[in-house]
Order: C-alpha cells, then sequence, then structure tokens
C-alpha cells in the first residue's frame, strides 16, 4: 500500500480519464469561436438539439455498457455478452436511425425548423453510432486496452476539432464562391448550428471506422437467455440513469416553452449555454477526480480506516474545489473575454453554476456510501428527488428570470440530492464526515468572492492585487486548517 494514498490518488487522477478531459477541453476552447462566429439564437438551437442527443442515448443504450461488465465477468464466454449486446443496440439504433429519416420533415416541422430536416437526420445517425460504439469502447475497457481505448477517443475527438476548423473557417468562403456545392445539402452557406451537428456527424464516422477492424472479427450469435438475464440487469440501470441525464439537460427544452414574455427563447438558451461551458472548468478537475476516485475508494474499502480516509479525501477536495471558484471568480473580468460580447449580458451566473458543479462534485463523494455498501437501489430515489426541483424552478421562475432559473435550478436541485445523499449515507454506511471544515472551506470562498465585490472602483492592477491576496488568504486557511507544511514553513 502506498505510503500517502492521497498523493497516490491525485496521480491517478491524472492519468485516468485523459480522453474525456481532452474532450471537455477541446469543448471549452470552441466556445470563443461558436459565441463570436454564431449568432446567441443559432447557439440557443445547437444547445436544444444536443442536449436531446444526450438525453436519448441513455435510452438507446439500454443500461448494456454497465450490464456487459456484469456479465462477461461472469460468463465462461464473454464474447457472446458483448455479441448479444452489439446485437440488441446495434438493432435499436437502426430502427431509431430510419425512424429519424423517414419523419425528419414532420420532426423539423414540429420543432419549428422547417428547411432543416437535414438535421434530423443527422441526429439520428449521431445517436445511432454513438450508441453502437458505446458498446465497442465498453468491450475495450473489458479488456484492459487502456492505450487503445484513449487512441480511438483522441482521434474521434481530434477530427471533431478538425471538422470544426474546416466548417468554421474554411468553409463559408468555399461556399461564397461555390454557390452550387454539394455541401450545401448538409450545412448552411453561413456559420450557424448546422456547422456543430455536421462536425459531430463527421467524427462519429470516423470512430465508426476505427472499429471496422474489430467488427470483421466480431463472431456475431445470439444467446436467447443470456439476453434476458442482460436485458433484467441492464434496463432497471437504465431507468435508474435516466433521471440523472434529465436533470441535466432537461431545463435546455424548457426554454422553448417558459422564456419570459418578449424574449427569443433561443437567444436566452444560447447565452446560458454558453456560460455554462465557460463553467466547464470546475467541471474538467472533477471529471478526472471521478476517473481516479471510484477504483481507489474501492480498492481501499476493506482497510481498517477506510471511512476516516474517504472522509480525509472529501475534505480536500472541497477545499481544491472552492480554490478553482475562488480562481474562477477573482479574475472573471479577464477570464471572460473569451465568450463573444453578444453573449456577455449571461455572466451573472457564473458563481451560481460553479457553486452548483461543486455541490455535484461532493454528493459523487458522498455518493460513494451506497456503491461501497451494495445499496445501489437507492441511486434512483437520490436522483429522482432532483429531478422535480429542476422542473418546478424552471417553470416557475423562467418566465421572470430566464437563465437565471436555469442555473438556480441546477444549484438546488445538486443541493437536494446531495443533503439526500448525507442523510442516508448517514444512516446506512456512517462516515466520518468533518462537516465543520467542509463548510469552512464552502462558507469562506463564498465570503471571499463577497468581499471582493466590495471592493471599489479601482485601477485594475490593484483591484487584481487585492483579488490575489484574498485568494491566497484562502489557500492560507487551507494550510492551517490542515496543518500543511510547505517550502519548509508551517503554517
Amino acid at each position: 500500500m502506498s505510503a500517502n494514498p492521497l498523493k497516490k490518488l491525485a496521480g491517478e487522477t491524472v492519468i485516468y480519464g485523459m480522453s474525456s478531459i481532452l474532450a471537455r477541453f477541446i469543448n471549452f476552447i470552441f466556445v470563443p469561436i461558436y459565441t463570436r462566429m454564431l449568432t446567441t439564437g443559432s447557439y440557443g438551437i445547437a444547445a436544444e438539439f444536443l442536449a436531446y442527443i444526450a438525453m436519448l442515448q441513455v435510452i438507446l443504450t439500454l443500461g448494456l455498457e454497465t450490464g456487459c461488465f456484469n456479465f462477461a465477468n461472469k460468463h465462461d464466454k464473454p464474447a457472446s455478452v458483448f455479441s448479444n449486446a452489439l446485437l440488441t443496440v446495434g438493432i435499436l439504433s437502426l430502427l431509431f436511425f430510419i425512424s429519424m429519416g423517414v419523419f425528419a420533415g414532420d420532426i423539423s416541422s414540429w420543432l419549428q425548423y422547417d428547411g432543416f430536416s437535414n438535421i434530423i437526420w443527422f441526429i439520428g445517425s449521431i445517436l445511432a453510432i454513438d450508441s453502437f460504439t458505446s458498446i465497442l469502447f465498453a468491450k475495450i475497457r473489458f479488456e484492459h486496452r487502456p492505450i487503445k481505448f484513449a487512441v480511438f477517443k483522441t482521434i474521434k475527438i481530434l477530427s471533431e476539432t478538425l471538422f470544426n476548423f474546416l466548417l468554421f473557417f474554411a468553409v463559408p468562403s468555399y461556399l461564397a464562391s461555390h454557390p452550387d456545392s454539394f455541401l450545401l445539402n448538409f450545412v448552411s452557406a453561413t456559420p450557424d448550428f448546422t456547422y456543430i451537428i455536421f462536425a459531430i456527424f463527421l467524427s462519429g464516422i470516423v470512430s465508426l471506422v476505427l472499429f471496422i477492424p474489430d467488427l470483421f472479427r466480431l463472431k456475431f450469435n445470439f444467446n436467447p437467455k443470456l439476453w434476458r438475464e442482460m436485458m433484467l440487469y441492464s434496463l432497471p440501470l437504465m431507468a435508474a440513469g435516466l433521471p440523472g441525464i434529465l436533470n441535466d439537460f432537461i431545463d435546455r427544452p424548457l426554454f422553448r416553452f417558459f422564456s419570459p414574455e418578449g424574449h427569443v427563447w433561443q437567444s436566452d438558451l444560447g447565452i446560458f449555454q454558453a456560460w455554462v461551458k465557460f463553467a466547464t472548468l470546475m467541471m474538467l478537475f472533477i471529471q478526472m477526480f471521478r476517473y481516479a476516485a471510484e477504483p481507489f475508494f474501492f480498492s481501499r474499502a476493506k482497510e481498517a480506516k477506510s471511512k476516516e480516509l474517504y472522509a480525509s479525501v472529501m475534505e480536500h477536495f472541497t477545499a481544491f474545489c472552492m480554490f478553482i471558484f475562488l480562481g474562477m471568480m477573482m479574475y472573471l473580468d479577464i477570464i471572460a473575454l473569451i465568450i463573444g460580447r453578444n453573449f456577455q449580458s449571461g455572466i451573472d451566473i457564473v458563481p451560481v453554476m460553479l457553486l452548483a458543479y461543486v455541490i455535484l462534485g461532493m454528493n459523487f463523494n458522498v455518493s460513494m456510501w451506497y456503491k461501497l455498501s451494495g445499496k445501489t437501489n437507492y441511486a434512483i430515489y437520490i436522483t429522482m428527488a432532483g429531478l422535480p426541483i429542476t422542473i418546478l424552478i424552471n417553470v416557475i421562475f423562467m418566465p421572470l428570470y430566464s437563465y437565471h432559473a436555469a442555473a438556480w435550478g441546477h444549484l438546488l436541485s445538486y443541493l437536494v440530492m446531495f443533503i439526500l445523499s448525507v442523510y442516508l449515507g448517514n444512516k446506512h454506511y456512517p462516515i466520518p464526515y468533518d462537516w465543520k471544515k467542509i463548510i469552512t472551506y464552502i462558507g469562506s470562498g463564498i465570503l471571499l468572492y463577497l468581499a471582493s465585490l466590495l471592493v471599489p472602483e479601482v485601477h485594475f492592477v490593484i483591484k487584481y492585487t487585492i483579488n490575489t491576496v484574498l485568494l491566497l488568504a484562502f489557500v492560507l486557511l487551507y494550510l492551517k486548517t490542515e496543518k500543511i507544511t510547505l517550502w519548509k514553513l508551517k503554517f
């Protein structure tokens, strides 16, 4: 066992999930491009379609990614498990794709996007390809081939990046000089939401092509008995995952129905989406942490002082999240310049979204109780508790406060789930969290941020010097609270 398990966790946090971090980072990089080259309304339409993709993919995979891991580890022929899953998801995805193609015109008219039936076809293609390849990626993970997994994921991400650059920086001028180009069957003559969706579609094609050799090596066979067992196990997982993804994305379609009177709902959604993407800088760290933390927690479960270790991880995690929060808020005026001018009106939702993501990350920590104790049925109850909060906040307050309601809906929903998870954890798998420390880190971070707002209008050098001192004050508080010695100085 490592002498310093927390240091080991920190190292694994960097190693695991590099492709996922790359994807989030590149998505963040494109925010300045999207918010400068697209109108707020066009970006809002893209956000709506991306929300539909995220929600529908949970349904189309049927929970079989996790189901494959469960049965492949128990079955004497793991290939049969993945064959069943690929046939099931493949047939369902194909039927979904055909349906989307057949009814593309009707769907685009219902959504009031007449003339964009090609986008419905793209959405069907993206969902079909991503759902099918998700099982293939699960197979790679089962085979313990992390390099292949990372390479394939990275190629997909970089191809989407390349297609975005080509579409936004090369295609418009090409179409201007070639008004009869076949490309106009796929995208608009000038940059709009079709460019974003088309780039994702093309990257999905690349991902599918990468798996062609693997598909030729597979021997597809169907085992009805095994299939029934897999579906009985996996479908409840899909049902449990659905409230979570709905909770994260249901507010996007709600803009269509509940934006304030006189507002262009696509524009409001576009502004909200831009600042949510901005706040994903916090999610970069949380995603890295999650990839390493779950196996770390399970590997330590049987140790004598494992619960004390989990509690310690929670303290350090919360402190680091609040450091990121303060680091972004103290220099928000500078960092926010990456967002286009037309989107700047939504800047005041940033602290709310950042705090929402802090709570979400903390919730991941405390949710380990039901995974470690085997009481995973509680997961759906906890997630479902947050969904009505999200819907109610948006339905009641969005007509008054637009995207501000959506931001607060995330914060309050995650907070309710967090409180419920802590309450149930204390009953079934108590972990001795030092709530005094945790609340101190959160409270001091918020107070230091509020103190920065009280600084009068002064020269920016003075302003950011003061803000830097406030940020360092938080670091000193953390070091002193944790009794950490740094650079041979004891605080």
